[in-house]
């Protein structure tokens, strides 16, 4: 376990997981740090490597990856901003800790997985597949980028009162469009991150080892 302050400003922790494993990208949902998805990590692959940064952005005293200027209104510029930084934190995190010829495979929540789309749309080299838990659109870069060959799962709940099940399919039809394979499952409740998806998300990374 190596925790560090200076790679690109990002506070983050790194497990190394069992040689030759992906990486997971994990990014907590609003008010989260670097602890909150270790466990969730290790539930939907393990032995896996996995790299949690915490977000670099304050609201109320809370972290996340980028701000907004309300609930659902996101600030495009600094979506663009972070992302960069972000794309550049995972190439020095992955060079860092020799983990630069593995996959790196993003799994978010939240705001962690409104973030993980970013970085796919605007830096979709920086990663090869993503499970996003209750995502929505965050941007919708023109061109769009050429997604091909990339594999994005995305959940989402149909009571959800913070992104509306029409958003999250709204970013499946974003992703499609552009060229990624997108599987998307629902479970019946609200925006808290169930078992069922991680479990989903479990099932469906299994399935990405049987396509290689």
């Amino acid at each position: 376990m190596e925790y560090h302050t200076e790679l690109h400003g990002f506070v983050h922790r790194f497990l190394p997981g069992a040689p030759g494993m992906p990486t997971l990208l994990l990014l907590h949902g609003t008010g989260g740090d670097e602890n909150d998805l270790v466990e969730v990590g290790g539930l939907v692959l393990p032995g896996a490597s996995l790299l949690l940064p915490r977000g670099k952005v304050l609201e109320n005293g809370m972290s996340r990856f980028f701000r907004r200027f309300a609930e659902g209104v996101f600030d495009l510029e600094d979506v663009r901003l972070r992302a960069e930084e972000l794309a550049g934190f995972v190439k020095a995190a992955t060079a860092t800790y020799g983990r630069e010829h593995e996959k790196l495979i993003a799994v978010g929540y939240s705001n962690g997985a409104n973030m993980a789309g970013a970085l796919l749309l605007l830096y979709p080299q920086a990663l090869s597949a993503a499970v996003l838990f209750h995502a929505m659109v965050t941007i919708a870069p023109e061109p769009p980028p050429a997604l091909g060959g990339k594999r994005v799962l995305l959940t989402g709940g149909r009571q959800d009162p913070l992104i509306p099940p029409e958003e999250t399919e709204r970013l499946g039809a974003l992703l499609r469009s552009a060229g990624a394979a997108v599987d998307l499952i629902w479970q019946p409740g609200g925006h808290r991150l169930s078992r069922p998806e991680i479990e989903a998300a479990r099932d469906w990374m299994r399935g990405l080892d049987t396509e290689d």
